[in-house]
């Protein structure tokens, strides 16, 4: 059997990161069985639906690396491959459903149907058991539509008990009675989700369908729409919603839930698809930390490793995840990527290519996203210090004003912009070895005097990347 997934979201917002994990899952999939990754747009909410949104969300997907093997841009065998596309194929299908007494044109008013949903609520009986139900009654419907009459369409939901194997939950039964004849057709000729997606995937040769545990009682549905039709069952396996550390469904109060919002936020696209591939799977060699060609293998990624509990969504684990691919990027990538977020900077514009360098290695393993070298930047560029008590306490050893009046004399003699890295290992050794200074008062007091600081990066590169004058100011205002 040709593995053969997809994703299919709607044009009308922005990609949703559970969405995007879905998408990441059946891409991951596929690749790892050798199959094909199909993207189709459900775009018959017209209203809704916008050609800026299907961009937009095709472009976030294509940010994490899920490029589609068919689908818009890339038409396959299969298409059109967006719904707006394949009405008269839905048409088509439910006039067969019709025909073979599987479906029924309602004419009741929303008064009542509303009537009778609250009376078959009391009673405990499904939804609709209005009259066009009785076959008795499709012929007068018929005539009804032939006149030029609007009414929806109905399926007729079989008098059985409803059963399906999924991957992760294992059998899931329906007892039948748990819904009522639904709509597959509006009054307007659109069809409904759950009609069209059954068609679609039938019609596309979906083999297996993985989605969030949420569609569940769609799919309670979408399996009598496959009899019916019918089509064969593809597989299904429904992962563990994401949820927040208040075990509420994931929502913007629980930090950024769009993907647009993590690009803008410095997040590496290697980093959120590995996190997210952790929500609701786990890797075999229980590891944190990889990249989506490394577990793109039947071996590794499968069905079977999907969890059935609802997935925590944890931002500092993200946080760390994306610290760990930044420290795996070769430099002129990193300085590459985070220019989009410091690149602006006066004082960062005007560097050399060689300085910005150490100064993105400098400062690689203390970020866990990219706005955070601005932060560091400053470190670098203010020409004050705090007068912290930590600070105070470095500055009261005997030492220290010895160390302090002899690097202010040394800098006076300067010439250049920046201090040289040879330059500054001779002060490091006169200290040592003329002023007799040692271990905790050398390294932590010529770190006050030179930063204001208690601790920091290595002062070896840290200083050769700190322009003289800045140097000058902070030495001149130390509470000495």
């Amino acid at each position: 059997m040709t593995v053969r997934v997809r994703f299919a979201p709607s044009p009308t917002g922005n990609l949703h990161i559970g969405g995007e994990r879905t998408a990441l899952y059946n891409y991951i999939f596929a690749k790892a069985m050798g199959g094909k990754y199909i993207l189709r747009i459900e775009d018959t909410d017209k209203e809704r639906s916008t050609k800026e949104f299907e961009e937009s969300q095709i472009s976030d997907m294509a940010w994490l690396g899920l490029e589609h093997d068919e689908g818009p841009g890339k038409y396959g065998e299969y298409g059109p491959y967006h719904q707006s596309e394949r009405m008269e194929i839905y048409q088509e299908y439910a006039e067969k459903l019709l025909a073979e007494g599987k479906a029924f044109y309602d004419f009741c008013t929303d008064e009542e149907l509303e009537a009778m949903a609250e009376k078959n609520k009391a009673d405990g009986t499904p939804p609709y058991t209005g009259k066009w139900k009785d076959s008795a009654n499709w012929e007068e419907a018929k005539l009804k539509v032939a006149a030029g009459e609007k009414a929806p369409m109905r399926f007729l939901v079989p008098d059985q008990d409803i059963a399906f194997t999924d991957h992760v939950r294992g059998e899931v039964k329906f007892p039948k009675g748990m819904v009522g004849d639904f709509v597959i057709m509006r009054t307007n000729g659109m069809p409904t989700y759950n009609f069209c997606n059954v068609v679609d995937d039938h019609l596309h040769k979906i083999s297996h369908v993985i989605r969030g545990e949420d569609h569940v009682n769609n799919t309670l549905r979408q399996v009598m729409v496959y009899h019916a039709i019918g089509a064969e069952l593809p597989e299904f396996a429904h992962v563990s919603l994401l949820i927040g550390e208040d075990r509420q469904k994931l929502s913007k109060r629980h930090g950024a839930t769009s993907v647009q919002q993590y690009i803008k936020e410095g997040y590496l696209p290697e980093a959120l698809a590995n996190y997210l591939c952790l929500l609701g799977w786990s890797h075999p060699e229980e590891k944190d930390v990889f990249t989506i060609d490394e577990i793109a293998d039947k071996n590794i990624f499968n069905l079977e490793r999907f969890s059935k509990s609802h997935a925590v969504y944890d931002i500092e684990k993200l946080k760390y995840i994306n610290a760990q691919h930044i420290k795996k990027l070769d430099t002129p990538s990193l300085l590459w990527n985070a220019s989009s977020f410091i690149g602006n900077d006066p004082f960062f514009k005007e560097q050399t290519t060689v300085w910005k360098e150490s100064f993105i290695d400098l400062y690689r393993e203390k970020i866990q996203l990219y706005p955070e070298f601005l932060e560091k930047l400053k470190d670098i560029t203010s020409d004050s210090v705090e007068a912290t008590d930590e600070l105070k306490e470095i500055l009261s050893w005997e030492t220290t004003p010895t160390m302090k009046e002899y690097i202010q004399s040394e800098l006076s003699k300067v010439q250049d912009k920046y201090v040289s890295a040879e330059t500054f290992s001779e002060w490091m050794n006169h200290c040592k070895k003329e002023l007799k200074i040692k271990g905790k008062p050398l390294f932590m007091g010529l770190r006050g005097v030179l930063t204001g600081q208690n601790h920091g990066p290595d002062l070896k590169v840290l200083i050769p990347l700190t322009p003289v004058t800045i140097l000058k100011k902070r030495i001149e205002s130390l509470p000495l």
